[in-house]
């Protein structure tokens, strides 16, 4: 069931002892080399000196390396610096609540949704899905936009149980659907994070949703 409505600080670490090895090892193989190339400079015969071919192939493996270690180290620098900038402006996110057509969390409080529909409609109905994307409500609501809270009933007015919902509107004119559009709900944000794609948002419920995927920001309820 739906009804109209009017109109702390999180951390995330991440750990670089992974590119801190990988530094010891060019460094430890740059230094190595280094070495070798010395000691063979100031053994070699000086009747059978070393070829300048010889030589020239063993500078530019010198060259090599050292532009490895160098660029290994710089590029260790900009993932740290933009991972905490890209973690950093989100962090004033978290207490607060974004509008995403992700799946929410439903427990025991009602759902901010943000209903939208055709101009063309003569009648709207809001459809439930559950976390597997199966149907398990459908309730006719008025035509127009605006927000409503969803307070997890089935069509038999018991509660649903708690988990992940989304929800659309099936919009109609004389029976027939002209239009189906994804709701967005408000959920509030617990903490944030990095994924493989950028900052991730963990919302109530340990739902997870990209920062790109949100809507709009407001304060919470």
């Amino acid at each position: 069931m739906i009804s109209p409505i009017n109109n702390s600080t999180g951390t995330n670490t991440a750990s670089g002892s992974t590119s801190s090895n990988a530094d010891t090892q060019i460094s430890s193989d740059f230094n190595a080399f280094l070495k070798m190339l010395t000691t063979q400079l100031q053994n070699q015969d000086p009747l059978n000196p070393m070829e300048g071919s010889d030589f020239a192939v063993q500078l530019a493996t010198f060259s090599g390396v050292e532009q490895q270690a160098q660029t290994n180290k710089l590029l260790n620098q900009m993932i740290m610096q933009l991972g905490g900038a890209g973690l950093g402006q989100f962090a004033d996110w978290i207490g607060k609540e974004v509008r995403t057509t992700q799946p929410v969390w439903f427990s025991d409080q009602p759902i901010t949704l943000d209903i939208t529909s055709d101009t063309l409609a003569d009648s709207v109905a809001l459809v439930t899905l559950d976390a597997a994307g199966q149907e398990v409500s459908r309730e006719e609501i008025g035509t127009g936009t605006g927000q409503v809270d969803w307070y997890g009933r089935d069509a038999a007015g018991d509660k649903l149980p708690e988990g992940r919902y989304s929800f659309r509107t099936e919009s109609m004119f004389n029976g027939e659907i002209i239009s189906t559009r994804a709701v967005a709900a408000y959920s509030r944000v617990t903490e944030t994070e990095m994924g493989d794609e950028g900052a991730v948002l963990v919302l109530t419920g340990g739902v997870s949703v990209p920062a790109s995927a949100v809507e709009s920001l407001r304060e919470a309820r």
